[in-house]
């Protein structure tokens, strides 16, 4: 085992946690104090390095509207930033070591387990790759770089900033719906972009689930390479015991949350391995078959970041599997301001945590506009862009229908039939259209309850491109 590993389950034994899922460890106060902690490192953590987003503006947004038995506890924990470091500690109890969030190029922050020694840190993962000359990579031509990015829109061009301002407007498309940022691409170029007056466009924000279609894309590109083949058994590790009925789960299974797996909240809470600490391999791989494979919908974290732990454990689960998602997407397609985040082992947490700006999502967009080719190079396999909208056979009970890693919009709500979108929490959203090479994307600070409904907003903003 390696040093660092050591020290982290030390740290973890002397504090008397065992290495258990989120629901078996909740009711205990203390835990919750250390996952509340442990949020505040990671989001103080990532927003500063990762966006140059500073501390004040954090608390107002990414820690407020949150889930509600964190809320009355991250406002009473205090945080330490320390630049030098690129470190945030927050202390939750007077027997354990604070949790620490720590930062690397690239990779962004990792949040070290609970009762982890801090000095640990030094021993967090890297790639081995030079920092990006940012300056030099913008002056490129879009779509590669910012140089004549932008266009006039096709339509009615009052209408659309009629629309646009309607999105900002916090009540029109949501009530109490926080837009942070609006862009348009119309035919490869943007044809609108506007921001909160405190946000860029190379401000990067956490996606929420974006991220999924993000791993998903990640996984063609493998495909594309030959890496995987979705079809056949994903291979995660953990699986790999005579007899564990587990290994025939596939990569599509996993990508069509269809695993059958069983997992502790049938959503997007994955508080220990988020905010607790503990490895994907250690929670996301830790749950039992309770249905067969592409019998039933469960919308989970769980199955996309094991696509990708399956992946990386392929290339070998060293720097070169941590390198792969820059060197055969991101920095191929000029996604210059994405960074996709790891667990303290190393492992990727792409079913969230990745932080972008809304020009990179654009990228992505237009990365499945030509259906996976960019300047003559195919990054995903051709017909790649109707895979991931193919509906599976394990469906969402009501509303929008589910392909792999790509969400499709409802019949009823009245878009193209063509028309597909990657969904996050907080109101992240990337809409590809093909049929009308259009894509639209929108970051937000949405609150429970409050969200923008992306249908309405996509359909009027259609109307006035017409």
């Amino acid at each position: 085992m390696p040093k660092g590993a050591i020290r982290f389950a030390a740290g973890l034994l002397a504090a008397g946690l065992a290495i258990l899922p989120a629901s078996a460890q909740q009711n205990a106060p203390e835990y919750l104090r250390a996952i509340a902690a442990g949020y505040k490192a990671s989001f103080i953590c990532s927003n500063q390095f990762n966006g140059g987003i500073d501390p004040a503006r954090t608390a107002a947004d990414d820690l407020q509207g949150t889930y509600a038995e964190l809320n009355p506890l991250l406002a009473t924990l205090a945080a330490e930033l320390d630049e030098a470091n690129r470190r945030v500690t927050v202390r939750f109890a007077d027997n354990l070591p604070p949790r620490v969030a720590a930062w690397r190029p690239h990779l962004g922050c990792a949040l070290l387990p609970i009762g982890a020694d801090p000095a640990a840190a030094a021993e967090l993962p890297r790639i081995d790759a030079s920092p990006l000359d940012l300056a030099e990579l913008d002056a490129r031509p879009w779509p590669m770089g910012d140089r004549n990015a932008t266009a006039r829109p096709r339509g009615n061009t009052h209408a659309l900033e009629q629309v646009a301002a309607q999105a900002f407007d916090r009540r029109t498309y949501g009530q109490g719906s926080e837009t942070t940022a609006l862009l348009i691409v119309q035919d490869g170029r943007i044809v609108f972009e506007r921001y909160r007056p405190d946000f860029d466009m190379h401000m990067s924000q956490r996606t929420w689930s974006v991220a999924k279609s993000i791993t998903g894309t990640v996984i063609g590109a493998a495909v594309q390479q030959r890496l995987v083949d979705v079809n056949a058994p994903a291979g995660v590790p953990e699986w790999q015991r005579p007899g564990d009925p587990r290994q025939r789960i596939t990569t599509d299974h996993l990508l069509r949350m269809a695993s059958g797996l069983h997992s502790d909240y049938p959503g997007n809470r994955t508080d220990a391995l988020y905010f607790g600490g503990l490895s994907v391999g250690e929670e996301a791989a830790s749950w039992p078959v309770v249905a067969p494979p592409d019998t039933r919908f469960r919308y989970a974290n769980n199955d996309i970041v094991l696509a990708i732990r399956a992946l990386q454990h392929r290339l070998g689960d060293g720097e070169e599997s941590r390198a792969f998602p820059f060197r055969a997407l991101f920095w191929k397609i000029g996604m210059t301001r994405t960074v996709p985040e790891t667990d303290w082992q190393g492992h990727f947490v792409m079913s969230s945590q990745v932080w972008t700006s809304a020009r990179d999502l654009a990228r992505l967009g237009l990365l499945y506009l030509s259906d996976g080719l960019w300047n003559g190079e195919r990054i995903l396999p051709e017909g790649w862009r109707d895979y991931v909208r193919r509906h599976g056979p394990a469906q969402p009970a009501a509303g929008n229908g589910y392909g792999a890693s790509w969400w499709t919009f409802a019949p009823d709500a009245g878009l193209p039939v063509d028309a597909f979108l990657a969904n996050g929490n907080r109101g992240q959203y990337v809409v590809v259209i093909p049929s009308r090479r259009l894509v639209i994307v929108r970051r937000g600070f949405d609150r429970a309850g409050m969200g923008l409904d992306p249908a309405a907003l996509t359909g009027d903003l259609l109307e006035a491109l017409e």
